[in-house]
């Protein structure tokens, strides 16, 4: 390769892309973790930002020697060059459905209730030799008593509650062409108790969750989901969440 100094290209604005990534970079450099840290938004100490994942990789496609970071669904869809990076076990991997996939399997072990926090949930730099070392859940959070929406009638809570069974479980089928991830097995039972808990003032909503015993059968034949979790929202509501995909 030529010795041309390399330009870094990251987002301007605040976005989950990037605190994935500068979790990452924490967890595996100390010295990052010391200097810069990890968020949605932080003090860069090289490089030029640019909006969005789409201004991130107009950037790098229109510049020469130059690297940035989008998530993989992007640049899945858009066709860039991306690099393999090494996992725990010391292989290099590709960012791909399946290396993401066993980050998920892997590392989505012992997860804490949906209702319970979620601050030390991580697959980043997951075990196993097929695991691609960036990964993440994406979160929908929920009051755990839906009524503490006042905008919330109890028809609308309980279509609500009907709208994430199906997000976790038949709706895992329209993901893989997004480029996300299924939930494992154990995730999306996890997920359904999480559902099954929440209630409507003293009325529970676990009549609205059905029964799925085709579970076994989407995640197998290989569908793209998405990670739910409930966690605590309100000041005087407990609030709960839960993992709806992986990317």
């Amino acid at each position: 390769l030529p010795a041309k100094d390399i330009v870094v290209v990251h987002r301007s604005d605040g976005s989950g892309t990037t605190f994935i990534w500068t979790s990452y970079l924490s967890k595996v450099s100390q010295n990052w973790s010391d200097k810069v840290g990890k968020g949605t938004a932080v003090q860069w100490p090289t490089g030029i930002g640019a909006q969005g994942n789409e201004g991130v990789a107009n950037a790098v496609k229109g510049t020469g020697d130059t690297i940035g970071y989008v998530e993989l669904a992007y640049a899945l869809k858009t066709k860039m060059a991306y690099a393999s990076l090494q996992n725990k076990e010391g292989k290099f991997i590709e960012p791909t459905l399946d290396s993401t996939k066993a980050a998920v399997t892997n590392a989505a072990t012992n997860l804490p209730k949906g209702e319970d926090s979620w601050e030390s949930v991580s697959l980043l730099d997951a075990p196993g030799a097929e695991s691609y070392p960036i990964a993440s859940f994406s979160y929908l959070l929920v009051y755990k008593d839906l009524s503490a929406n006042p905008n919330l009638t109890k028809e609308k809570a309980t279509a609500l509650v009907s709208f994430m069974t199906w997000a976790v479980t038949d709706g895992q089928k329209a993901s893989e062409p997004l480029s996300y991830v299924p939930l494992p097995e154990s995730v999306v039972n996890h997920d359904l108790d999480t559902l099954k808990s929440l209630t409507y003032g003293d009325v529970s909503m676990a009549s609205a969750v059905p029964e799925f015993g085709a579970t076994s059968a989407l995640i197998l034949a290989g569908t793209v989901g998405v990670i739910l979790v409930v966690m605590g929202l309100a000041r005087r509501h407990t609030s709960t969440g839960f993992p709806s995909i992986a990317k």
